[in-house]
């Protein structure tokens, strides 16, 4: 086990961005069950699995939680018009140092262009931000322009719709608790249903699952 000290719980940035520079990082929960944060894979550039998500992009992307900016660099070199939006400053610090655009910027706060976004990009598990997935595609749906899409990457059909509290933690100390939700491939619908949001289609490449869904209306 990594040796931790712990002088008291600091703050989801805080350790997030100790993980950014190189920490290893782990997820502890649901009890004291850990597994790798894999923050390695998000600091590399996309991969095959990447593009076969970022390929059903159209327009305008809003990568919402863009963690250090893989893909919103891609979409940028790709001829999207792209902004990277996270909570975290060094996140975002590193997604511009790969020469894209990006904001600190809460996705339930002022977003520049609301509205007008023909992709919402929630990738890399973020549909769990907030532990209330229904309330974030909600959101996300004000800040698409009629008949855009939101995709979404997902768990493997099975895993339903699990909302955990959990920690992160690196060898300074740990977070202090937050909800996040998983939602699987195939719970996806019911999740969405009410929210403004239809599915139109979902895919896997490999082991990665991913879903576009379409503004209604």
């Amino acid at each position: 086990m990594t040796a931790v000290t712990v002088f008291g719980a600091r703050s989801f940035t805080t350790v997030y961005s100790a993980a950014l520079r190189g920490e290893a990082c782990h997820v502890v929960g649901p009890g004291e069950s850990r597994r790798p944060l894999p923050v390695a894979a998000w600091t590399r550039y996309a991969d095959a699995g990447d593009r076969a998500l970022l390929g059903h992009c159209v327009g305008p992307t809003l990568d919402i939680g863009c963690g250090p900016g893989r893909m919103t660099q891609f979409l940028a070199q790709t001829g999207h018009a792209a902004l990277g939006i996270d909570v975290v400053p060094e996140a975002v610090a590193q997604t511009r140092d790969r020469g894209v655009s990006a904001l600190v910027r809460d996705v339930f706060q002022p977003v520049p262009g609301e509205g007008r976004w023909a992709t919402a990009l929630l990738a890399d598990g973020n549909i769990g931000i907030g532990g209330d997935p229904r309330s974030l595609l909600t959101r996300v749906v004000e800040l698409i322009e009629p008949g855009g899409r939101v995709v979404v990457d997902l768990e493997p059909p099975g895993s339903g719709v699990q909302t955990r509290r959990v920690r992160l933690e690196t060898r300074s100390g740990r977070s202090h608790p937050f909800q996040w939700t998983i939602v699987g491939s195939d719970a996806i619908g019911l999740v969405a249903a009410g929210t403004g949001l239809r599915v139109a289609s979902v895919h896997s490449h490999g082991e990665r699952w991913f879903a576009v869904l379409v503004k209604e209306g």
